[in-house]
């Protein structure tokens, strides 16, 4: 599916996927690795050596001689998954989607060939976008990007965590760390989501009863648009 034309304010979800169809992250330290990239790179501030510089600091800590931060996107959810991710983001900057994709390929391609001594490109090609447009339209999007995709990784399988759906959102929710979907459902504050964004599902309660519908099959038609990309 082709990248779609969107503006400033328009809710993009972005799926990148590995190439070959192969993992995107080998170890903990990458999946790590990963969520850092999210909030240390959504900044119109570049530092090349960023990973030197929060050495030592605690988790998402700013160092003390950055500047001050200055987004270029709204992320509003995501996911790691093992051959792919998926992010919803709100562009604030012209450009800003686009300009964030591409230091997370280029970040997270260079990471892996030093790492892991391969070479090549670790995605597919470019990643791929749907503009979100109507309102009912998002409240199926958020909970298919965190809670039915985690809930793939539920040991035994995605069916097994629909037969077992309190289960599985417990694992997904507390066990699961790379994803925004605990934030969600315990209304936390994040460094890389915009809390904000909490407000359109009324509570963590409505959240769990808008993912229970999506990941039991009630979404219809939301679910196979949405697993075409």
């Amino acid at each position: 599916m082709r990248v779609e034309p969107y503006g400033i304010d328009s809710v993009v979800h972005v799926v990148k996927r590995g190439a070959r169809g192969m993992p995107i992250t080998r170890d903990i330290a990458d999946k790590k690795r990963f969520a850092r990239l999210l909030y240390y790179l959504n900044d119109s501030y570049r530092c090349e050596t960023w990973e030197r510089d929060i050495k030592g600091l605690k988790a998402f800590e700013r160092p003390a001689h950055w500047p001050a931060r200055n987004k270029i996107v709204e992320i509003l959810a995501w996911v790691l998954m093992p051959n792919h991710f998926h992010l919803l983001f709100r562009e604030i900057k012209e450009g800003g989607i686009s300009s964030f994709m591409q230091r997370i390929g280029v970040s997270m391609s260079m990471h892996f060939n030093e790492k892991y001594k391969e070479t090549g490109s670790l995605f597919q090609g470019p990643y791929k976008s749907r503009t979100i447009d109507r309102d009912d339209y998002l409240l199926y999007v958020a909970p298919y990007i965190m809670a039915k995709n985690t809930f793939e990784l539920y040991p035994g399988g995605f069916a097994r965590a629909t037969r077992s759906f309190d289960d599985a959102w417990k694992w997904a929710t507390e066990k699961y760390q790379f994803s925004s979907l605990p934030d969600y459902a315990t209304g936390a504050s994040s460094p890389i989501i915009e809390s904000n964004f909490l407000d359109m599902f009324g509570s963590a309660k409505q959240f769990r009863s808008l993912s229970r519908d999506m990941v039991l099959g009630k979404a219809g038609q939301r679910i196979i648009e949405l697993s075409e990309m």
